[in-house]
């Protein structure tokens, strides 16, 4: 199939590179390039790189929408694609664009639909403590994430799963599924099915004020939010007025009998470190203890616990 190809970052990579071993691949859209790091230097997208590795023609249009948008879409058209397959590009379709392929234009789509529409779908899915997650490749239309829905494929979601292993998950999986899908568009044996109007949620964009970390919740939600914020923004919280980030966490399960082991056991405010057991920092939390495993202070590279807790005291201290 005659395909071009509209995504930005890591997660759309698995679906550019099946689409180059399988299909005829007539050109990629990227964003334009944006500064990055601590230089704030343009840098390219991820996929911007490995279209130019690949020889694979590239335009990156700033807009597709109204006459600033015409030059892009006027690449698009010189290709002529049978579809556009589109993954985390970050840019409004306009109808102009949607309806251009002769089979329209597909959406690997990080969620179940409807359950999270919108930007966030992995980190909200953890944030809500789903049990499963999946992808949906779905026939784009002018709503948000509300197009029919060509087919789905699911996964487990566990507590070892942070945003950043939940995408790599996601990214392969909805890679596989859309040659799936294209195979069946092209025999005409796949058919879209408009999404139900139950159990619609959205996955609004994550705001950095959302990593700081409230100690006077219960332990599990800030593991959930320790994992949906890795690899970035990064839950963060202060010791001693430094900030302090937290990569990695885990609730502890109380002991039978004892609901708040650690907070009214301990009579400790939340927020207070119980001290260091192994690898894990014991945090008290509004309800329940989190150990916290991996940490980062301002301008260091992160570390394991047991060695931050060697270079000063933390018990009795207080986070926050």
């Amino acid at each position: 199939m005659r395909v071009a190809f509209a995504g930005t970052p890591e997660f759309a990579l698995p679906a550019l590179a099946a689409l180059l071993a399988h299909h005829q691949l007539l050109g990629v859209l990227t964003q334009p390039d944006r500064p990055q790091g601590r230089g704030r230097r343009l840098a390219p997208s991820a996929i911007k790189s490995a279209a130019l590795a690949a020889g694979v023609p590239l335009a990156q249009p700033a807009s597709l929408r109204g006459a600033a948008g015409e030059a892009g879409r006027a690449e698009l058209r010189a290709w002529s694609p049978d579809v556009l397959v589109v993954v985390a590009y970050g840019l409004i379709l306009p109808t102009e664009v949607l309806t251009l392929p002769r089979f329209g234009c597909l959406n690997i789509h990080a969620s179940l639909l409807p359950r999270w529409r919108g930007a966030a779908p992995i980190q909200r899915a953890i944030l809500a403590g789903d049990a499963e997650s999946g992808v949906s490749i779905m026939q784009m239309d002018s709503g948000l994430d509300t197009g029919p829905v060509l087919l789905t494929r699911r996964c487990a979601l566990t507590r070892d799963h942070t945003a950043g292993l939940l995408g790599a998950e996601l990214a392969a999986l909805g890679a596989a599924a859309l040659l799936e899908a294209l195979d069946g568009l092209a025999a005409g044996t796949l058919k879209a099915v408009p999404q139900p109007p139950d159990g619609v949620t959205y996955a609004a964009k994550v705001e950095k004020s959302e990593a700081r970390i409230d100690w006077s919740r219960d332990a599990l939600s800030i593991e959930r939010q320790v994992r949906a914020f890795n690899p970035r923004p990064v839950a963060e919280t202060t010791l001693e007025g430094e900030q302090l980030r937290i990569y990695a966490a885990e609730a502890e399960t109380p002991a039978p009998g004892r609901q708040n082991a650690g907070c009214a056991g301990d009579l400790r405010e939340s927020g207070t470190i119980l001290g260091v057991l192994g690898d894990s920092m014991r945090v008290a939390c509004g309800t329940g203890v989190l150990g916290v495993t991996e940490v980062q202070l301002a301008g260091r590279k992160p570390v394991g616990v047991r060695d931050f807790s060697h270079s000063r005291a933390l018990a009795g201290r207080c986070l926050g």
